[in-house]
């Protein structure tokens, strides 16, 4: 069976599970059924309560390795999607993977059940043509990306550490090219830094402002001199960084009364020119300057998501250079652009992490697809990628 046709019937097999986070729906027992009859060895890691939801939901991961030496090459993905909306407003049932017009359409066939068969098509024939290869090959797959991240990748990786199992070089298989297969490697990715402010005045009249004050006129000019801010200029690697605020709630919704409370959102992306205690150190710096003569008090609840890293040119990267050239004859443009991904739990060890996967343009829409004349070419990029790094 061809490279395609192989990568097709796994897809397939994948996107029909409807595995919205946390539940992974099987999805991971078909891979570690596979990954088995070619020497992995697989291992199920549960985190979370089974009796609970949201963040405190149990997780499923599978990790699944197969050799003890080094360098250790591990695929990182997820079974998980993100829920549909409306199955109306689709073309084709999105768990009822369907071929059309030279697509793949499903939910999850960009982000990234695609990326996960192609990866598994590829170790099965390496292991296959080269049965006695150097070092290891492995598989970090969660049902937990898409969303809280709490009981996923994170915790399987403490516990890699914990027992000093370490990845050498990681290969995220999220849906990084933009125009054409392999035009682009993630090789890094910003920060990502969460606020949430609130801001405490005296509830009121209108007609009697003396008498109370407004969370709101108190907050103006902070968030103004907030978001004018410049935290840095960036580097090659990175543009600078950037914040944006993404909710402003406040009042009771008459038009008579002054509210007592103000709640504002904001995210910071950043890059590897700062840090997440500069960033707060320059945010307080501000909100004090201009709280100080105010009536009203603030506080502010942080939560950091992912510190930035970055993968310099290197082995990693020129073996997936490498491979993507000799499958698809595209020369690839390095980038960290766009928002997180689990790579931020990864390179913290020490490991080598890139992004390459199908391309992007319609993940988490109505209507996610992709192209079929792409899966087998992945599959064969993964294939030369594992050739370039235990072969040579």
């Amino acid at each position: 069976m061809t490279h395609q046709q192989a990568t097709l019937d796994l897809s397939m097999a994948l996107l029909e599970r409807p595995s919205v986070t946390p539940d992974d729906d099987g999805c991971q027992d078909i891979l570690s059924a596979r990954l088995e009859q070619v020497g992995f060895d697989c291992e199920f890691m549960y985190f979370g309560d089974r009796r609970q939801s949201g963040e405190h939901a149990e997780v499923k991961n599978l990790w699944a390795r197969r050799g003890t030496t080094d360098p250790v090459i591990c695929f990182a993905g997820h079974t998980d999607v993100v829920p549909t909306g409306d199955e109306n407003n689709w073309t084709y049932p999105p768990f009822t993977p369907t071929i059309a017009d030279g697509y793949l359409w499903a939910r999850g066939a960009a982000d990234m059940k695609t990326g996960i068969a192609a990866f598994t098509i590829a170790a099965e024939r390496f292991v296959a043509n080269y049965p006695e290869h150097k070092g290891s090959i492995a598989f970090l797959i969660t049902s937990d990306e898409e969303g809280p991240s709490v009981n996923g990748t994170v915790k399987v990786i403490e516990t890699l550490e914990a027992r000093d199992e370490k990845i050498t070089y990681c290969l995220v298989g999220e849906p990084s090219s933009t125009d054409t297969l392999g035009d682009i490697i993630k090789n890094g990715r910003r920060g990502s830094l969460g606020a949430v402010l609130t801001v405490t005045g005296k509830q009121g009249h209108v007609a009697y402002p003396h008498l109370a004050c407004n969370p709101i006129h108190a907050t103006m000019s902070a968030l103004a001199e907030l978001t004018d801010t410049a935290w840095d200029e960036g580097n090659d690697y990175f543009p600078a960084t950037s914040l944006q605020i993404s909710n402003i709630n406040g009042g009771t919704g008459a038009t008579n009364v002054i509210p007592e409370t103000l709640e504002v959102i904001f995210n910071f992306r950043f890059s590897t020119e700062t840090t997440e205690d500069e960033l707060k150190a320059k945010t307080h710096a501000i909100f004090d300057k201009h709280f100080s003569n105010s009536k009203a008090n603030y506080a502010i609840d942080w939560k950091l998501s992912g510190q930035p890293f970055l993968t310099p040119e290197g082995k990693l990267v020129s073996a997936c250079q490498k491979a993507i050239k000799t499958v698809t004859d595209v020369d690839t443009t390095l980038s960290t652009s766009g928002g997180t991904s689990d790579g931020r739990f990864i390179a913290p060890t020490g490991a080598q992490v890139v992004e390459l996967g199908v391309r992007n343009a319609t993940i988490h829409q109505v209507d996610e697809k992709v192209e079929v004349d792409d899966l087998g070419k992945l599959a064969q990029i993964y294939e030369g990628i594992l050739e370039n790094l235990l072969l040579d």
